[in-house]
């Protein structure tokens, strides 16, 4: 027998829900439609089904914009449709991972429609708030991975916050304690449903430079190649 635990030898398989299968005849792939090819991914020798985010959000980002970590989108069906899977998967001996999205949140969230309403609410430093550059301008020169300044000016305090994707996904405080406290029953909340693990979505950006320094310019750097490639990723990446 191996020594090698069950995700690393095992084969996973990954389900974007929306594009798989539709079982209500809405148009679009739902949780129902997963639970009814589970025998079929059984038969391919799958041992695990990984499923992209499934949770409520505005899908800006294709549910990468989650806007509530413990509940399941209309779209896909219901949390009662969701244990229903899992039970179904652990009938036919399939594992069930969730795909957890730690690193930002949509800016439809309560905690960042929360954090947005004034500096000094409890939520405030649950996000990446700073002032503006001495010229008005973003704090930094760290670019976002869709292109452009990774800073927003927020009308309301008048402080930029950090996202690493788009505006519309605002990047947590991994710094914060109650944050990580609030991630922890996260997933709590779906070990208890019975989930078996995991894939955690770009977990070497979770933690930026304390000081906000400045990323230095990529000498390798060639046209064509995406705009935050223009920096070496010193302080946003594997802090």
């Amino acid at each position: 027998m191996s020594d090698l635990a069950w995700w690393q030898r095992g084969v996973i398989y990954q389900v974007y829900p929306r594009s798989f299968q539709d079982e209500n005849g809405d148009g679009v792939g739902d949780l129902a439609g997963i639970t009814a090819r589970l025998e079929y991914l059984r038969m391919l020798g799958v041992d695990a089904v990984w499923i992209s985010p499934v949770h409520p959000s505005p899908m800006a980002d294709f549910g990468y914009d989650v806007a509530d970590y413990c509940a399941i989108a209309p779209l896909f069906g219901t949390l009662g449709d969701f244990d229903r899977l899992v039970a179904h998967a652990h009938e036919l001996g399939l594992k069930v991972l969730l795909d957890f999205v730690p690193n930002h949140s949509s800016d439809q969230h309560p905690w960042f429609i929360e954090s947005r309403t004034s500096s000094d609410n409890p939520k405030r430093n649950w996000y990446l708030w700073r002032d503006p550059a001495p010229d008005g301008g973003p704090p930094n020169n760290w670019l976002s991975r869709m292109g452009g300044s990774a800073w927003e000016k927020d009308a309301v305090t008048g402080q930029y916050y950090y996202h690493a994707f788009l505006r519309e996904q605002p990047d947590l405080n991994w710094r914060n304690a109650d944050v990580r406290t609030a991630m922890d029953r996260v997933l709590r909340f779906w070990l208890d449903r019975g989930v078996d693990g995991f894939r955690v979505d770009v977990l070497w950006l979770l933690i930026k430079d304390a000081l906000f320094r400045d990323n230095p310019p990529n000498p390798q750097f060639k046209a064509g190649e995406p705009d935050h490639h223009r920096q070496l990723q010193t302080y946003t990446e594997d802090q």
